[in-house]
């Protein structure tokens, strides 16, 4: 399973919708993530790609779509 796949499953998994959202989505203005979902996506990022979040990245920005979430983790690792 690749990067993408992984990160989707949990973005669904996370928002606790059955939907697949395309790649350059915004999670958060198609309501599927909010400020208070987005610790819980880190968490579970941090678990699947053996990573470290520091708190200073902890804006939606970083996280608003499946693409930013991939180059994200492609950065941390």
């Amino acid at each position: 399973m690749g990067n993408k796949a992984r990160i989707t499953r949990i973005v669904k998994q996370v928002a606790a919708e059955p939907v697949d959202p395309a790649p350059g989505d915004s999670l958060f203005e198609s309501g599927l993530l909010d400020s208070f979902s987005l610790a819980d996506l880190v968490t579970e990022l941090e678990k699947e790609f053996a990573i470290k979040v520091p708190d200073s990245d902890l804006v939606p920005r970083k996280f608003d779509s499946i693409d930013r979430i991939e180059a994200y983790v492609a950065s941390r690792v």
